[in-house]
């Protein structure tokens, strides 16, 4: 990582305290398709963002600018970063009045970094990455340019992209001191603005994410792409796995903006892994199931999130208001199954759930555990939070044991009575937040039994 550079700052900041980064390393042409999207959405999004972008050199943002200036019609200011290379500002692009242009040195790191940073009171996206070294590439750096790799990670988190920002501010602040107050001042105002303003549908900006990264996959695919390029067969895995990441990082999003059950996801997912060897679900399955509890809240947030603060008659009237949203998921051919999974996940085992009032076995296996877990997950930890003279586990196990042959499917009941009991004893599940750089494990569907949704 360069030293100096923003990456390598956010980096540090991150090492010592913070939640490490999810890095990992892709080929140019899936940034190209990453950055493009997160870009256009601009063009649908509710409010005028603030743009800051580093494009290495100037012949790559003369690349773009064409599409830069419809993007600046609808963005707040757009601070381009990158060396003065001949030609850099004969674009009209550059002329506009909420475009500007910042020169930095040749020997400045950022001038080797690949950034996109937006940020607006209703959206915040980033992409943040460095080419590979000269010793990364083992002295071989490629000639084609589909064969190159770049370092970093990209992100829709709010906290994360403000606090790369400041990071880039301060560092204009060395060329421009003036715009670099203009663009504090900007995010000031956008900061209060976010506390008051309805979000930007994350479901859109996901979908249309995954689009161009197919959209690039098909392009990849044509026979006169791969003709001369012997790294083919990983930058078409590292497509797909940034289609899988898009949905990881957005289910992620979820978790954080729940304030009060941040982890949901990934202790809905633990526990599924667990159950899984209770239930000695064959090893394509039990990772099936363990992916859908990781993306378990992309099936119906908005009933999730409110879960733990209404009563079970509550909850029912809530979940009937929402249509299913796992539907999302169908864009990405791999998840199909995961998406029939999370849209039942809400069925009763005595068929009085939704969508469809699916029940007994006719309800998929996965969607019934999902249903348990999620349900006793968040009534754990309401009774952590609001009661102090219950045991949480216990009251949520005895909660959920109430509902047996109604909304719970009653092995499982008794599958999940023998996991309390060993958490009990003192067995500790891994709740973490996998390592989405590195997903594409997840989404490897070799074999015919992974594209089956068994019932039992």
């Amino acid at each position: 990582m360069l030293e100096g550079s923003i990456l390598q700052k956010l980096d540090q900041a991150h090492r010592h305290g913070k939640q490490p980064l999810n890095l990992g390393v892709y080929y140019k042409n899936t940034l190209v398709a990453l950055c493009h999207a997160l870009e256009d959405f601009i063009l649908d999004s509710k409010s005028a963002p603030l743009m800051i972008t580093a494009f290495q050199r100037g012949k790559w943002y003369l690349e773009e600018a064409d599409r830069y200036s419809a993007l600046a019609d609808k963005s707040e200011h757009v601070a381009i970063m990158a060396t003065p290379d001949s030609g850099f500002d004969s674009h009209p692009t550059s002329k506009k009045d909420n475009v500007t242009l910042v020169y930095l040195k040749e020997s400045d790191p950022v001038a080797e970094e690949w950034h996109l940073m937006i940020l607006s009171p209703t959206y915040t996206a980033m992409v943040l990455c460095q080419e590979l070294s000269d010793a990364d590439y083992g002295g071989q750096k490629p000639e084609a340019d589909l064969e190159r790799k770049f370092y970093g990670f990209w992100t829709f988190e709010p906290e994360i992209v403000y606090e790369t920002v400041e990071i880039a501010i301060a560092h204009i602040a060395e060329y421009q001191p003036e715009l670099a107050q203009l663009m504090t001042t900007q995010v000031e105002k956008m900061t209060a603005e976010s506390a008051t303003r309805q979000r930007d549908d994350l479901d859109a900006v996901v979908s249309q994410v995954v689009k161009y990264l197919q959209d690039s996959h098909k392009i990849l695919h044509q026979p006169d792409q791969a003709t001369h390029f012997s790294g083919f067969k990983d930058l078409s895995e590292n497509i797909v796995s940034n289609e899988m990441q898009a949905f990881l990082r957005m289910a992620q999003l979820l978790d954080v903006t729940d304030v009060s059950n941040p982890m949901a996801a990934s202790e809905v997912a633990a526990m599924a892994e667990a159950m899984s060897q209770l239930l000695d679900l064959p090893a394509w399955q039990a990772k099936r199931l363990y992916l859908s509890g990781l993306l378990h809240r992309v099936g119906l947030p908005d009933v999730t999130r409110e879960h733990n603060r209404k009563s079970q008659a509550q909850q029912e009237v809530l979940e009937n208001q929402f249509a299913p949203k796992a539907s999302v998921l169908r864009v990405m051919p791999q998840l199909e199954a995961v998406s029939k999974i999370l849209t039942h996940q809400r069925e009763a085992w005595d068929g009085s759930g939704i969508p469809a009032k699916l029940a007994y076995d006719e309800i998929p296996l996965e969607s019934r555990i999902l249903c348990l877990l999620s349900d006793f997950q968040q009534k754990m930890k309401a009774y952590k939070q609001y009661s102090s003279d219950k045991n949480p586990v216990t009251q949520a196990l005895s909660d959920c044991q109430a509902l047996a042959g109604k909304r719970y499917d009653p092995k499982l009941l008794d599958a999940l009575s023998l996991l309390v009991m060993g958490m009990q004893q003192g067995m500790t599940l891994q709740a973490y937040q996998p390592k989405i750089a590195t997903g594409m494990w997840l989404v490897d569907n070799e074999g015919a039994e992974k594209n089956k949704t068994p019932s039992s």
